[in-house]
């Protein structure tokens, strides 16, 4: 029996127009970690703040192109961003020390019903010196933020901060349940000038929000159509 040798054509590779053709990796800004032609880096205003804060974040908002954790970590020198839904205790712990912390976090007694622990009161003696505070903020849904205080029971001990006469959001890109619910930025934000008692201390950062919120909106509306 013979074998007929296969065409040369038959082992030739796609050429780069080919439908078969991998497509290129986009490149990502290193620091927005944005696709380069959607980098946000543009909307980055640098706050000055006495208040430490550390920003747990949920795994599944790091590449969610509606979150504006990493623009307010990038806006915030004395921020920390750290990813994850359960920390080490250990881990956790040391991130805690040395500071006294208060949780951005409502305090909402239908978590009760959870197992998560009702928070301690907050000492108003705590908040004299912002230069010994350390705001903790949950980046994440209301379902994803609350999984993250149930299995980290350090973060049930840390009193809460709740925050006073918020303005109407500008987070547009997202839909919130009820009318207090901010972004994580938004809520940071306004927790920072309530903190350092400094009601101008952000708003550069929420007037930059505003244009990470059109460059959102025109991704994904007609062009020419208003929100």
């Amino acid at each position: 029996m013979t074998t007929r040798r296969p065409s040369s054509l038959a082992f030739s590779p796609p050429s780069a127009s080919s439908s078969l053709a991998e497509p290129a990796k986009r490149v990502r800004c290193p620091a927005c970690l944005r696709a380069a032609a959607s980098c946000i880096c543009r909307w980055i205003a640098p706050v000055d703040h006495a208040v430490q804060v550390l920003i747990l974040q949920h795994p599944l908002e790091v590449h969610n192109a509606k979150g504006s954790a990493r623009l307010l970590h990038l806006s915030l020198p004395n921020s920390r961003l750290l990813t994850g839904e359960q920390f080490a205790p250990a881990a956790l712990a040391e991130l805690l020390a040395g500071k006294h912390n208060v949780l951005l976090y409502p305090d909402t007694p239908g978590d009760r019903s959870l197992g998560i622990a009702p928070p301690p009161a907050l000492d108003p003696a705590t908040l004299q010196d912002p230069a010994q505070l350390q705001l903790v903020v949950l980046d994440g849904t209301w379902r994803k933020s609350r999984k993250m205080l149930y299995v980290n029971p350090l973060l049930q001990q840390l009193p809460r901060l709740p925050l006073r006469d918020m303005p109407a959001s500008h987070y547009l890109i997202r839909k919130a349940h009820a009318p207090d619910q901010l972004s994580t930025l938004e809520a940071t934000c306004y927790a920072l000038m309530q903190l350092e008692q400094d009601a101008l201390r952000c708003v550069p950062l929420i007037t930059a929000f505003d244009g990470f919120v059109a460059q959102q909106l025109s991704y994904v509306m007609p062009h020419g159509e208003k929100a």
